[in-house]
């Protein structure tokens, strides 16, 4: 509890605009928490249950086909992705799948700071919806493209997203997107679709089975 106050207290007292380096520098040691930084404000992430019972059902598929075809990638614990051009703003995705060998040649900010930094090392980015869906359908997805992660998924498990995104009527949708010279291409998902990923082409999963986990 105090531990909680404690952050919630420095939270309060961040009225000002932080760079990258001072969020890594006021970031909790140890805390179990997470907090992303959007344009120079902390946000503390605080995900339900089902939110995260959805983000691990998908960790646990990928990281068998990663398993499976032996394939040089990995899903981190947790990481933050730095947006391209501005030192105010990263993000945790909810499950990314890391190339180990960008890891090893291109990220300097890795070891220390577990902090991605060129678009090409994340090789997956995925984001559950939560009722703040606005940051994953504009701020992220804009972000992810200039950076050139080169696939990202949007798991609106509650249809929460607007109806330009998801349709209409609203009900729970997949979105997936491969960068293609350098833009988004959408591929939309509902129930008994079967998901179709250019990273994992034997991925043999239906958006009903992913939104099952989140009831």
């Amino acid at each position: 509890m105090f531990v909680q106050e404690k952050i919630d207290d420095d939270l309060r007292q961040k009225q000002k605009l932080v760079t990258l380096e001072e969020f890594w520098n006021w970031y909790p040691d140890g805390y179990e928490g997470r907090f992303e930084l959007h344009n120079g404000v902390i946000v503390k992430i605080q995900p339900t249950g089902t939110h995260e019972q959805v983000a691990g059902f998908l960790a646990m598929e990928i990281g068998f086909e990663i398993k499976r075809f032996n394939l040089p990638l990995f899903i981190p614990r947790q990481g933050l992705i730095k947006a391209i051009d501005t030192d105010k703003s990263a993000y945790i995705p909810d499950v990314m799948v890391l190339d180990n060998n960008s890891i090893k040649n291109n990220e300097p900010m890795w070891k220390k700071r577990s902090t991605i930094t060129q678009g090409k090392t994340v090789k997956l980015a995925i984001e559950v919806v939560s009722t703040n869906w606005q940051d994953d359908y504009l701020m992220k997805l804009g972000d992810y493209e200039k950076l050139g992660i080169e696939e990202y998924w949007i798991i609106d498990y509650l249809g929460l997203g607007g109806r330009r995104y998801i349709g209409t009527p609203k009900q729970p949708t997949i979105s997936i997107y491969h960068l293609v010279e350098g833009e988004y291409t959408l591929d939309l998902f509902q129930s008994q679709d079967v998901l179709k990923s250019s990273l994992f082409p034997e991925l043999s999963l239906t958006a009903e089975q992913i939104f099952q986990v989140g009831q």
